[in-house]
Formats: structure tokens, C-alpha cells, sequence
């Protein structure tokens, strides 16, 4: 009785998570069809960028640096110790544009299990905001490598290919 209350409490947690999250997705994409020009967009998404954390000094590491972005990016995805564990992920760049990018990819992976990083379609939210069109070719490439790296991190702690050295 008590192991399925909990996981009503859990289903119930995670729901209320996701609405939430989705509502800041809607109201991003909002902001950006508000916006006229795109330079109006692109100066929202720089401003978006000047509120991400720094990343420690620890953490700028090789294994946590992003190849195939022209601009210098590193990304830490730090388990919870909860069943199933639940992900802060951490990221920075040389870049302000990239720490948009960034901003928006920690609105949409941060906080979530494996299979809801997995479950989650980020460059579906880039092509709503019509970033996918407006991004140079390198910047792209690199935003599509951030996301890979998320998904490929997600997948193997999924199964069970999971070591320190990833994070």
C-alpha cells in the first residue's frame, strides 16, 4: 500500500513538473512571436544568457567540453540521488548568443529523469521559435551537438552505461 501511494505521489510530482515546464516553453515561444525584428529576438536570447550560472573551474573540464560548437562550451549533467534520478544540468559558454542557447536547453532538460530528456524533442522548441532558420551554420551544428551530448548522457545512465567521468 505504501509503495503504490508513493508512486501516485511520484506520477503525481512529475506531472505537475512537466505543466509547469510546458507552461515556460508556451511563454518563451510567446516572448519570441512578440518580438519583432530578429534582432529584437537575438539581443531576448543574449539577455537570457547573462542569467546563467558560471560553471566552477572544476567543472570546465575536457570531458565535459561540447565539440562541434565554435564556441568553447562545457555541460555537466549531475544526477539526483532519487529513483529515478533526476538531472541538474549545468552549462556554460564563451559565447553570450551560445548562453541563449543554453538558457533555452536548461528550460527544457533541466530537472527531468533519463527517459524525459530522451521523451524530449528540443529542436522541435528551436524550429517553434524559428531559431532553426536564423542560427548560422556553425551555430547549429553546435546546438544540435549540445543536444546530443543531453540525450547520449540521458541514455546511458537509462542503461546503465553511466560513469563519473561523464558527467
Amino acid at each position: 500500500m505504501a509503495k503504490a501511494f508513493a508512486q501516485i505521489l511520484e506520477k503525481s510530482f512529475l506531472e505537475a513538473r512537466k505543466t509547469k515546464q510546458q507552461g515556460r516553453i508556451d511563454e518563451l515561444v510567446e516572448n519570441f512571436e512578440l518580438l519583432g525584428d530578429w534582432e529584437e529576438r537575438f539581443s531576448y536570447l543574449i539577455e537570457l544568457g547573462k542569467n546563467l550560472p558560471q560553471l566552477e573551474a572544476e567543472e570546465k573540464v575536457e570531458t565535459n567540453r561540447i565539440h562541434g560548437c565554435q564556441a568553447t562550451v562545457y555541460l555537466c549533467m549531475i544526477p539526483a540521488p532519487c529513483e529515478p534520478p533526476v538531472f541538474t544540468i549545468r552549462a556554460d559558454a564563451d559565447a553570450f548568443i551560445v548562453k541563449g542557447l543554453i538558457s533555452i536547453l536548461l528550460l527544457l532538460y533541466n530537472k527531468k529523469t533519463a527517459e524525459e530528456i530522451i521523451k524530449t524533442n528540443g529542436l522541435e522548441v528551436f524550429r517553434k521559435l524559428g531559431l532553426d532558420k536564423h542560427l548560422t551554420m556553425t551555430r547549429r551544428n553546435g546546438l544540435h551537438s549540445m543536444i546530443e551530448r543531453i540525450d547520449t548522457l540521458a541514455k546511458k545512465s537509462l542503461y546503465g552505461d553511466w560513469e563519473t567521468d561523464d558527467v
